[in-house]
């Protein structure tokens, strides 16, 4: 297939801790700044190009965290969340085009509403999520402008401002790119009017086809059908002997109570994409295809769909996603370090050499 993009893939910084086997707190590697900075590194090492850093109330701060992580590598980029109300876009715009020219331009914007609104309660966000979304598209039009051009004035449903300084100017041109993962109308939207990347959660591929043609026909309403890309968000699991892998990803969830199961299964219900997840789960039980697995869903909220297998079968699993339109992978794995460069020793040769041969 003729001029497609260059692969971009990504990695997973575990703020919140990293589980190598959920309910089993010996098993734990704790929150520390030692430990997201030995994941950094293998992943920047594994060829990872970029590294997304979670939001929700059980992590560390995402901003500070990338701060430190872009200071100590040289390659890797920071997709950092940006969230609706939580800093005024004036000193946002600031902040990321700051941020941007001191990693020269090392940084990947996730635009996010958050999925619980609960949490959002619990933060000062008295807005349902559709609001949220509305004042997101209001905040992004914003920053743009703020980043473009000079004596903004606006008077939005949100925010006004009345001409500010906005210094640095971004070090990418025309602004750091945007991500945006969702399934609702709402999140489609957006995506098809900002995103330079568009992350699905896991799913089958045939789905995820029929889903990049619609966000596709949406991006063509704003001139940008052949501008957006996309890519997959999933877990992965591989050994050089797939019944090694298989025997990891029973061990992963083994000791996770059944309180727990419970909790993750009512977060479940929080959003379009995490019912999607929870829908397949019920469906098709834990095996999706011969090496798509969905038991991490029973533990973990968000997206915690796995490829499990051996390095060709990881990596001929991950090649369906890409015949079907995607050109990258955000992935994650446990332990993250190890997960990280076992996949860059054995899949990742073999990944790009599939998605040469699909040119």
């Amino acid at each position: 297939m003729a001029n497609r993009p260059p692969l971009r893939m990504g990695w997973f910084i575990p703020t919140l801790g990293d589980t190598t086997a959920f309910g089993d707190p010996e098993k734990e590697i704790p929150q520390s700044m030692e430990h997201f900075l030995r994941v950094a590194k293998a992943a920047e090492k594994a060829g990872f190009e970029y590294a997304l850093i979670p939001i929700n109330p059980y992590c560390w701060d995402a901003w500070v965290v990338g701060s430190f992580l872009a200071a100590n590598t040289k390659k890797l980029k920071m997709l950092l969340a940006l969230k609706p109300g939580f800093i005024h876009p004036v000193a946002q715009a600031k902040m990321i085009s700051t941020f941007d020219q001191l990693s020269n331009g090392r940084l990947a914007l996730n635009l996010i509403v958050g999925a619980s609104e609960k949490d959002a309660f619990k933060e000062g966000q008295t807005q349902s999520k559709e609001e949220r979304y509305q004042q997101l598209a209001e905040e992004v039009a914003l920053l743009k402008r703020l980043w473009l051009e000079e004596n903004v004035h606006v008077e939005g449903n949100y925010y006004q401002v009345r001409g500010p300084m906005i210094q640095p100017r971004p070090y990418q041109q025309p602004h750091p790119p945007f991500f945006l993962g969702g399934g609702s109308d709402l999140a489609a939207e957006i995506s098809a009017e900002n995103s330079s990347i568009h992350l699905f959660w896991g799913d089958y591929p045939e789905k995820i086809q029929s889903e990049i043609a619609s966000l596709r026909k949406r991006a063509a309403k704003y001139g940008r059908e052949n501008e957006i890309q996309f890519s997959m968000r999933l877990q992965v699991i591989c050994r050089e002997n797939e019944r090694d892998a298989w025997d990891f990803a029973d061990q992963l969830i083994a000791n996770a109570d059944d309180e727990w199961r419970k909790t993750v299964a009512n977060m479940a219900e929080a959003s379009v994409a995490q019912k999607r997840v929870r829908d397949i789960a019920k469906s098709t039980g834990r095996l999706m295809t011969p090496h798509m697995w969905t038991g991490i869903t029973e533990v973990r909220p968000g997206a915690g769909i796995a490829v499990v297998g051996n390095p060709e079968q990881v990596a001929n699993q991950l090649t369906e996603f890409l015949k079907a339109g995607c050109s990258g992978f955000c992935l994650s794995g446990y332990p993250h370090h190890e997960e990280a460069e076992r996949f860059g020793k054995l899949v990742m040769p073999l990944l790009k050499r599939c998605y040469k041969a699909l040119k």
